[in-house]
């Protein structure tokens, strides 16, 4: 193959190819090969036209650079190097590589032979077919034009954060309000349609699951499936293209940005959910398509007795090693683009023990959250934890760094337990309703570090919920062993979809009551995208790989009086702010937990498993301007409970369709509470507009 061209020495910053007025630099970090080469690939990305050696090399990043070369110039990147897998070590020039700081992506993978370093099965021996024509490219980007206008970050106080978690292909994909064209994309989310729904519901933040651009597991495809959450990163910096319309003609990356300047503009914040601790590549088994053949031993945590065993702490094959100072500054680099240049708000980090990683196990002090902490971008954007893994000591919850918040599986599990008749306390219950003081005071940690959810993405639907005590995930063809067995979930009387009254109120009812739990709460509420109109899985509590109308939300079947519900929470949530945004003191008035007799709860009562009616009297609630109570009944039958001296107005009762009641009088009288049910009312008889 004739060179023509040569590569003057550019420059070992910033990594990745960047264009300029005279043409790219390239730069690419691998502290282990011995030579790298520049690949340049004809338009269709499909024939290798030129091989150029980056013969300059400075802190281990290779770098050269390409005179006269323009942005839309297509590339790889070839390795030699050591072929020793006892040492961690995978190099072969053979086998073309993606750059991890690719922003944008030509191609198309396949689980053919070729993409693999070693022949299959084999797992030692070198392959030596050519994958070129076949694997994935980079672009190089075009220089940034994209007009921000005066898009800034919503102006939102932290107290008035409420997640929404969606999918974006499945929020949108079945809403015949939208154009078909932009059904399930960014431009579909960002249609006024689509936002005018969010902005009824009154959520202020979206939590997008994964938007890196990932592949779909050997195993998915072989039967037909593929990753629809998106949990399997090869590449961190380029958004994923099946989320694209072409709307307008703008590519992925300004698609994307389109859609976040939107969001913005109604006030609304934009998170992503990153996989920053594993890759596609998997195991010693899996393929070769961009960090094992750049540099295994360096991207990789592998076994210090054993570099052929990759340490898998995430349950996916491998786990990418934050200490390494060129992987940290990977991920760093990946966040601080998303925010810098794609005007995100804040990340939720898939298993996040992995960032905390040391030595020594887990480290809330370890160089990735400094890191993160000091940085001038990084430091001011919402950051969310998934506070576990499956490595050893992997369950962290209560355990990250102040500013962080995490999701609180404890708060999941115990509102489940007390409202669908499972072993529970009102001790436990009312723990997790005030903020879960237990996990995060002692740490200086505010109540609004726990996100607190009754459902999210990964398990059953509110509606499945309620619906199935036995999960149904035989469609991804696991032979229904796949999905959590620890679901607390109640039927209401029936498995599966049902016609009798009786279970579907009862259905119904517990829907409202668990809705308000969460968004009541103290701390941050986070809700799943469907369940404030009724969406089902089919049982299914665990379809990551079902990309069609198990996950797509049917919008034609939505529960509007439930959609009005829901809205109705969140207004009040806004406007009343039940709970402080500080902890409250013990043996101070500002919170005091009452018995139905209106005494209040005496220390034994609070162990109590059998009883789970009571009430909360906020006199200091942190928004409302009247003291504010809080009653409880997840009884199954009715009671009446004794009010407080004063005037009182119910400004919510979950057993109404729509949370609605004209409820108001005097206290000292008994008020009637219904099973299965919570209710707020305001002192004074303060009336309050929704």
């Amino acid at each position: 193959m004739e060179n023509p061209l040569a590569l003057e020495p550019g420059k070992p910053w910033p990594l990745g190819a960047h264009a300029d007025a005279a043409g790219v630099n390239f730069a690419i970090f691998s502290a282990n090969a011995t030579a790298v080469f520049l690949c340049l690939f004809d338009a269709a990305g499909e024939n290798e036209m030129m091989r150029l050696p980056l013969s300059c090399h400075t802190l281990d990043v290779w770098h050269g650079y390409l005179p006269d070369a323009k942005p839309g110039l297509i590339y790889g990147l070839r390795c030699e190097g050591p072929w020793a897998p006892q040492e961690g070590h995978y190099f072969n020039p053979d086998k073309l590589l993606l750059d991890p700081y690719a922003r944008e992506i030509v191609g198309r993978f396949d689980w053919s032979d070729a993409n693999f370093c070693a022949i299959p099965d084999s797992h030692e021996q070198l392959c030596t077919i050519d994958n070129g024509s076949r694997a994935l490219k980079a672009r190089v980007p075009a220089p940034d034009s994209f007009d921000w206008g005066d898009d800034q970050p919503p102006a939102l106080s932290p107290a008035d954060t409420v997640i929404y978690e969606l999918h974006i292909k499945g929020f949108s994909r079945l809403n015949p309000a939208l154009p078909e064209a932009l059904r399930g994309t960014y431009a579909g989310l960002a249609h006024p349609v689509s936002i005018a729904h969010l902005k009824r519901l009154g959520v202020t933040a979206l939590s997008l699951l994964p938007v890196h651009y990932h592949l779909d597991e050997l195993r998915l495809t072989q039967m037909g499936l593929v990753n629809y959450w998106g949990y399997n990163s090869i590449n961190f910096f380029t958004p994923d293209p099946r989320f694209a319309s072409g709307n307008e003609g703008l590519s992925v990356r300004d698609e994307f940005r389109s859609m976040v300047r939107a969001l913005h503009a109604e006030g609304i914040k934009v998170f992503l959910d990153v996989v920053y601790n594993h890759t596609a590549e998997g195991d010693a088994t899996g393929a070769s398509i961009s960090f094992r053949g750049l540099d295994n031993a360096s991207y990789y945590r592998l076994d210090a007795n054993n570099k052929r065993t990759f340490i898998n702490d995430t349950g996916c094959g491998n786990t990418l090693d934050i200490r390494q100072p060129n992987v940290l500054r990977l991920v760093l680099d990946s966040l601080r683009y998303w925010v810098s240049d794609m005007h995100v708000d804040g990340f939720r980090f898939d298993l996040a023990p992995i960032m905390g990683r040391d030595d020594g196990g887990f480290n809330p002090r370890a160089a990735f959250f400094a890191a993160v902490a000091q940085d001038p971008v990084l430091s001011h954007v919402t950051m969310i934890a998934e506070p576990w893994d499956i490595g050893p000591g992997g369950y962290q919850l209560g355990g990250f760094p102040r500013g962080w918040h995490e999701w609180n599986d404890r708060f999941r599990d115990t509102l489940r337990a007390f409202w669908l008749s499972a072993p529970c306390t009102r001790g436990d219950f009312a723990m997790r309703l005030c903020g879960s003081s237990d996990l995060f005071q002692a740490n200086r940690r505010e109540p609004l570090a726990s996100v607190n959810y009754v459902v999210s993405h990964d398990g059953y639907t509110l509606r499945d919920l309620l619906s199935y005590v036995v999960r149904r995930n035989q469609a991804n063809g696991e032979d229904n062993r796949d999905g959590h067995n620890h679901n607390l979930s109640h039927n209401c009387g029936e498995e599966g979809p049902s016609t009798d009254p009786a279970v579907t109120a009862l259905r119904s009812r517990m829907q409202r009551v668990l809705l308000a739990s969460a968004i009541f709460s103290q701390g941050t509420p986070m809700l799943a995208a469907g369940d404030e109109l009724g969406h089902s899985q089919q049982g299914n509590n665990n379809p990551y790989c079902q990309d069609n109308e198990t996950t797509w939300i049917d919008w034609e079947a939505a529960d509007q009086d439930l959609i009005g519900y829901t809205a109705r929470l969140l207004s009040l949530r806004h406007q009343a702010m039940l709970f402080a945004t500080h902890w409250y003191r013990r043996g101070v008035s500002d919170l005091v937990w009452l018995r139905h007799d209106g005494e209040a709860l005496h220390s034994h009562e609070w162990r109590d498993n059998g009883a789970r009616i009571l009430g909360c009297l906020i006199s200091q609630p942190g928004r409302a301007k009247v003291p504010l109570l809080l009653l409880i009944n997840a009884e199954t039958v009715d009671h009446r409970f004794l009010l407080p001296a004063g005037e009182w107005r119910v400004w919510l009762d979950t057993a109404h369709p729509r949370g609605e009641s004209d409820w108001h009088g005097h206290g000292e009288t008994l008020f009637p509470l219904a099973a299965h049910s919570m209710v707020l009312l305001a002192a004074g008889g303060a009336k309050i507009h929704l």
